[in-house]
């Protein structure tokens, strides 16, 4: 593990006890028709990249094999208290560095990254691993803020991005270059809603190329 994801998983641990507080609910009905909206069929397995606390989990059927990742200690065994009160038996989660998955090529039919891309430190990275366990024909989700083409907030976010590192993320990262630069496949973009700061994108392993044309 290297220095900075040693810092964010000490950093986000020692978050763990408000973390579901604060973001819990905020995040959890975007995610919610986030996987809603997949439709995932039954046997499918997912691999959720930064599960964190698990606050996905509830989201998912109950007919899928979902595992979840993440480096902090602190945020898994609140993840694996909520598998164990709930008795999700479909449900599994390990410590483990995104940026090194510990799985075979080929060995998901769906891999999930939500508010992910911003907080690894080489995201490039996390997304080649991501294609790489993912099987040909499979799904990447990413759930994410990204840099805004409004000069004013583009701004902003340029200037607030060293106290948001400090914190634990990035605000400077921008949409088309993240897509050139990791060489996803999108074949679907859109947001939640118009006022939405949030981009989700449906990946795909096999082909290579951004298609705006799908943009919408």
């Amino acid at each position: 593990m290297g220095e900075i994801e040693a810092h964010e998983s000490k950093l986000y641990s020692e978050f763990a006890p408000l973390y579901d507080k604060i973001f819990g609910k905020i995040f959890y009905s975007r995610l919610e028709s986030v996987i809603e909206d997949l439709d995932i069929p039954p046997g499918a397995k997912v691999l959720e990249v930064g599960a964190g606390t698990g606050t996905s989990f509830p989201a998912y059927p109950t007919h899928c094999q979902v595992t979840g990742i993440d480096l902090a200690p602190d945020m898994l065994a609140r993840a694996q208290r909520k598998i164990r009160e709930n008795g999700w038996t479909h449900l599994n989660v390990i410590e483990m560095n995104a940026l090194e998955l510990e799985f075979p090529d080929d060995s998901f039919d769906y891999v999930m990254a939500f508010h992910v891309v911003t907080v690894v430190p080489d995201p490039v990275r996390m997304i080649a691993e991501a294609k790489r366990v993912c099987k040909p024909g499979g799904k990447i989700v990413i759930v994410n803020h990204f840099t805004s083409d409004f000069p004013l907030l583009g701004t902003l976010t340029e200037a607030l991005d060293p106290v948001t590192r400090w914190l634990g993320w990035r605000t400077n990262l921008r949409l088309k270059p993240f897509i050139k630069t990791t060489d996803l496949t999108v074949e679907r973009m859109y947001k939640l809603s118009k006022t939405s700061l949030y981009t989700v994108l449906h990946g795909t392993k096999e082909k290579n190329g951004f298609h705006p044309s799908r943009e919408h």
